[in-house]
């Protein structure tokens, strides 16, 4: 499944026939700390946030020396770990955030936003200038990733046929140039909805030729005709998670979703089209090391991927995976600069960084303009 507070899709519900729209914008504001002494408060207000992280606008050396909160678990230990201020948000309920439910409501369209708990959900619903994520194939997933909360099911209902046109006359309603589709797994069906989805992206190109795609893609187990259905279908971006390293994996991801696998499709995608970028997502925060995200980086370099975000894990619910450790601003930063430094044409590091955000839109169509540019 694509979800959560995962990197899945700013993770990040839904109508069984409708599309679901997902919260992916950024704003830039600054966050207080809600308790600690009046310097701890004062030093983590005056300090960065995820857009200045995005937009290269603080001193990447800052670092957090006031808190002296416990950010690691040691091997085997019991209990959870408080959330470091870095992650602390206010959720705004103001005018904005009511009218942005109150339309979704009208639309009959759940969002991913609420049930997978994304925190970035009142940033992006406060504003005029809120955009989507679609989810498609319902709101129900056959897989059971241990960090995903969104609801699944050996035999969801069946796919709504048609939601490939409601989807583009939603997209088309919203203005938008660039979208981003994602879905849950659908093991149940005979090519794991790949013809679904790529129904969904020519009715979008049908309907406005210009716009900007980018699927986040199930593996369908790897079936790599079904990986060429969706590479083929016109769009723009291939993206597809592998999320955690490749040791955990086993122990993170549902059993059907293989380290390995996620590799071959992603090297797949690129090999059916090399004009198509492609794209993944790494969750930090669930035991690895530096070692491990580095050679997971070197795996996603040697097979031609081109953009990466990575971001914390934060456990959902306390039957999902606890959190091993707060991995803070200066290491994402860290990571941001070695990705570049691998060859990544687009790194996004931050610890509330999703895996699509409206602030990442930006460097993704200047990539994609760039390559029609060299076709054309």
């Amino acid at each position: 499944m694509s979800a959560l507070y995962s990197l899945r899709t700013c993770a990040l519900p839904f109508s069984k026939t409708k599309p679901h729209l997902s919260c992916i914008r950024w704003k830039s504001e600054h966050h207080h700390a809600k308790s600690g002494s009046s310097k701890v408060v004062t030093n983590f207000s005056d300090g960065p946030d995820l857009s200045d992280f995005i937009l290269n606008k603080i001193d990447k050396n800052e670092t957090w020396d006031s808190y002296q909160g416990k950010l690691k678990l040691s091997k085997g230990e019991k209990g959870r770990l408080r959330l470091p201020p870095w992650l602390k948000r206010e959720i705004p309920m103001g005018k904005d955030y009511s009218r942005m439910k109150e339309k979704l409501r009208g639309l009959n369209l759940a969002t991913v936003c609420e049930e997978a708990r994304c925190p970035n959900i009142g940033e992006c619903w406060s504003g005029d200038t809120a955009t989507a994520t679609i989810m498609l194939m319902g709101d129900t997933c056959t897989r059971g990733c241990r960090f995903c909360s969104v609801k699944t099911s050996r035999a969801p209902p069946p796919l709504d046929e048609a939601e490939p046109q409601h989807t583009a006359e939603a997209v088309k309603s919203w203005g938008l140039d660039y979208i981003v589709l994602t879905s849950v797994d659908r093991d149940d069906v005979a090519d794991g909805g790949s013809t679904h989805i790529a129904k969904t992206v020519q009715n979008l190109r049908k309907e406005m030729p210009s716009l900007l795609v980018e699927v986040l893609s199930p593996d369908f187990r790897g079936n790599l005709e079904s990986v060429a259905t969706v590479v083929n279908s016109g769009l723009h971006v291939f993206a597809h998670n592998v999320e955690t390293v490749e040791r955990l994996t086993p122990f993170v991801r549902d059993p059907r979703a293989k380290y390995r696998q996620t590799m071959k499709v992603l090297e797949h995608a690129k090999e059916i089209n090399s004009q198509v970028v492609t794209k993944t997502s790494i969750m930090l925060g669930l035991g690895e090391s530096d070692e491990e995200i580095r050679q997971t980086m070197k795996d996603l370099r040697e097979i031609g991927v081109e953009c990466l975000t990575l971001g914390q894990y934060m456990q959902p619910t306390k039957r999902h995976l606890k959190v091993v450790e707060y991995v803070t601003p200066e290491s994402f930063a860290k990571w941001e600069k070695e990705g570049l430094e691998m060859g990544f044409l687009y790194v996004a590091s931050g610890p509330l960084v999703r895996s699509s955000y409206k602030a990442g839109e930006f460097y993704l169509k200047n990539i994609v303009h760039k390559k029609q540019a060299k076709t054309a």
